[in-house]
């Protein structure tokens, strides 16, 4: 391990320049890799805030009792997908109506609205068939008039989350590939300038494994170089935005160190697989 870690400072003070390179190279690639990153977090924030607007609201009976009412909040309450439940009274449904709608504040003047029970669910039970189970409950209770939830914006609700979730898990499978190719092609340029002394190691009977073992290390360190410049990159066209555009959300600090660890992690793969490639070839020659 000593060897391989002077092998790999003896390297950078030859090539100061081609190391360098190497690392904005990996850093640009994971800045891309990052940018996406926060691009899905983002979508999946928005998508879970207009997820937690999803309810399902019984509209009652004229004249319902209040120990009928009291009942069905209970037995609700109880439901696993339920997270809160709460009443409103007809008269509260009407001043929020009025609220709401300012402009007929006047056409509201006497009107009558029946109260309701509102049903908000937990994370995870948002999706169109558990809505519409609880909505379908809901209906066989003789204290519920009409059950009301927007089941056409729920099920196109649920299509953004599946449809996001899936082109998310594609696309980062893309960028990591990108990534480690992009990494795999600044160790092989490495390789290349020190083809010679690989020759001459071989001739004198190192093993693949002596070989391989300064460039793996090699490409680890530029990857996690390459994953703080990527963070830093990151950070900055976040402040930019929010200064410009909009707010955005950042990394937590867990994601940020899982990032510049999955840069060490790809750098290690893609030194890998083009220390390989590269042996195997001389070794043939």
């Amino acid at each position: 391990m000593r060897l391989a870690l002077r092998e790999v400072a003896l390297a950078f003070r030859r090539a100061p320049l081609l190391a360098v390179l190497g690392v904005v190279t990996i850093g640009f690639s994971l800045f891309a890799f990052g940018l996406f990153g926060l691009v899905a977090i983002n979508i999946r924030t928005a998508l879970r805030e207009v997820e937690d607007r999803v309810e399902i609201r019984a509209f009652l009976v004229e004249g319902a009792r209040d120990a009928q009412i009291d009942d069905l909040m209970q037995r609700m309450q109880k439901n696993p997908a339920v997270a809160e439940v709460g009443f409103v009274s007809p008269d509260s449904a009407l001043t929020r109506a009025r609220a709401e709608l300012e402009e007929f504040r006047d056409v509201m003047d006497g009107a009558f609205l029946p109260g309701s029970v509102e049903l908000r669910l937990k994370e995870g039970s948002r999706d169109p068939k558990t809505v519409d189970e609880l909505s379908r409950r809901l209906k066989t209770y003789p204290v519920v008039e009409e059950v009301r939830y927007g089941r056409e914006w729920v099920e196109k609700l649920y299509k953004i989350r599946n449809i996001a979730g899936l082109a998310g898990s594609v696309l980062g499978s893309v960028f990591a590939l990108v990534a480690v190719i992009i990494i795999g092609s600044t160790i092989r340029m490495a390789l290349l300038a020190r083809t010679r002394e690989i020759e001459i190691m071989r001739l004198v009977g190192a093993t693949n494994w002596f070989v391989r073992l300064p460039y793996l290390i090699d490409g680890t360190l530029k990857g996690l170089l390459g994953g703080v410049l990527a963070v830093v990159m990151s950070w900055s066209t976040t402040k930019l935005l929010a200064q410009s555009l909009m707010q955005t959300q950042f990394f937590t600090s867990e994601q940020v160190l899982l990032g510049i660890l999955a840069g060490g992690v790809l750098g290690l793969l893609g030194s890998w697989v083009s220390v390989g490639r590269h042996l195997r070839q001389v070794w043939r020659d």
